[in-house]
């Protein structure tokens, strides 16, 4: 490997370390265990949400979830080693559920009786449009489409987009923190009491381990803490709602996991394809940005989900000053080895909800205030970016709020014609922040004033990174390993 060039601060603004930059060992495993404690709340949340609809079991959902930390695990392998080479983690993604709500809902499947055929059955119709959806975006990426549509962005263009990627996830902060206000609020005021306030204190040696190691000195905090409230009969007599949402002990995944389980391509049985079921998923696709690779690992596997690059670790990475690149590859052993190890990983994933809630709080607004941070680079007293950004921010979230509030899991929405996969495609575009904000910013900033606004724009700052070889440290971070770049150059 080529010597390292530049420190951490010039990779970045403000880390300590990144890319090719370590902690030591020690540091490095215990931050990979901290980013794979953080990736429990969504690889949970989403089979918790989808598995039973399709008539799968608790065990069932167990084995899903297993899938999905293993299929994780690789894929964050993959995008680290050969994809973008950034340290970024790949996870489920919540674009994916209207579509799949869709598929669940047909009523060709909703037909059958026997429920676990039913789930059998409807996992092959998801992994079917999985397959479809990211074989197009696989040729659509090799064909350089992105690469020609990203001649349109600009740093005025981004900012609305990256906000909206943090601040349109709202609703799994501080709604989902109060169904269990007496863990979640503590958790939320210890975070940030312990990573802002305490981040300079080192009681071993100089490590400064408040900055570090907020999520697993808070997390195992509150989870005793939750332990106790549950062990003390604090949630007995309460409604169902409340008890899902703080017990401890609700989500019966200790016990139905299994001890071993290795994950396999077409574990579920064969793929099954549609046409109208792939066309759905493409808007998840399309919406997720995320390389199809990993979402054809997806449909191979049976994941009842497809990937992106996991918001939460993206504000993780800030939070912490740590963007090395070795950290999230281990986090990916730690993915594979407790879903291979089901009964170790299941403990973990028992920690309940409104603890992760209360980290997406922080952790998604760190995301947004960073997208609004390449502000900077564009003249803001400028009256023609004020309105893009005003128009981008607010209709980024306020369309998909309107879209939202008619939706619901029978694959019902605004748009509810009598093709069923239309529906989904427009529903599920439409209810995305960053879609809708990425639509209306670029629309905007390359239709007005564009010539005589390229300084406004921030376009001399955005222009070194348009090519590989226009920034000296691109060549440095994300040059292919095993020498690669002698059959897959980059442009």
């Amino acid at each position: 490997m080529a010597e390292i060039t530049h420190p951490p601060m010039d990779q970045l603004q403000d880390l300590e370390y990144c890319i090719d930059s370590n902690p030591s060992w020690a540091e490095t495993i215990l931050l990979a265990f901290q980013n794979y404690i953080l990736m429990l709340g969504t690889s949970v949340m989403i089979p918790t949400l989808l598995v039973p609809a399709m008539g799968g079991t608790d065990r069932d959902k167990a084995l899903v979830i297993q899938t999905l930390l293993f299929v994780a695990g690789i894929n964050t392998v993959l995008q680290a080693l050969f994809g973008t080479r950034l340290p970024a983690v790949i996870g489920g993604s919540y674009a994916y559920v209207i579509p799949v709500a869709y598929i669940i809902n047909d009523p060709s499947l909703q037909r059958i009786s026997d429920r676990h055929d039913r789930f059998i059955q409807t996992m092959r119709a998801i992994q079917g449009a999985l397959v479809i959806a990211s074989s197009i975006q696989i040729i659509l990426g090799y064909s350089q489409v992105w690469g020609l549509f990203s001649r349109f962005f600009s740093p005025l263009g981004m900012s609305p987009v990256v906000a909206l990627v943090g601040l349109g996830l709202f609703q799994r902060g501080f709604p989902l923190l109060g169904n269990c206000v007496e863990i979640g609020l503590p958790m939320l005021l210890l975070v940030i009491g312990v990573s802002q306030y305490l981040k300079h204190v080192r009681p071993l040696r100089d490590i400064p381990i408040f900055e570090r190691f907020p999520i697993l000195i808070c997390g195992t905090i509150i989870w005793i803490y939750s332990l106790i409230l549950t062990a003390g009969g604090a949630y007995h007599n309460k409604p169902i709602a409340t008890q899902i949402s703080c017990r401890t002990d609700r989500a019966n995944l200790i016990s139905t996991a299994p001890w071993f389980k290795f994950p396999y391509p077409l574990q579920w049985g064969p793929p099954t394809f549609s046409a109208g079921h792939s066309f759905a998923m493409m808007s998840a696709v399309l919406v997720s940005m995320v390389e199809g690779i990993g979402i054809m690992l997806d449909g191979l596997f049976g994941t009842v989900t497809g990937s992106t690059v996991s918001v939460e670790n993206v504000g993780l990475l800030g939070l912490t000053r740590v963007g090395s690149r070795r950290v999230v590859q281990i986090s990916a052993g730690f993915m594979m080895f407790f879903s291979i190890f089901g009964k170790f990983g299941a403990v973990f994933a028992s920690i309940p909800f409104p603890i992760f809630a209360a980290l997406y709080c922080v952790l998604f607004g760190l995301v947004g205030s960073v997208g609004l941070s390449f502000l900077q680079f564009t003249n803001m007293n400028c009256m023609r970016n004020l309105i893009i950004t005003g128009l981008s921010l607010f209709l980024g979230i306020s369309i998909p709020q309107f879209f939202n509030q008619y939706w619901n899991p029978s694959h019902r929405g605004l748009a509810h014609t009598n093709a069923a996969w239309f529906n989904a495609f427009v529903n599920t575009v439409f209810s995305s922040p960053a879609m809708v904000g990425l639509t209306v910013a670029v629309i905007l900033d390359n239709t007005i004033e564009v010539e005589k606004s390229k300084k406004d724009r921030g376009m001399p700052w955005w222009v070194k990174f348009r090519t590989f070889r226009g920034d000296n440290r691109n060549e440095e971070f994300y040059t292919l390993p095993f020498n690669l770049n002698r059959f897959f150059p980059p442009t």
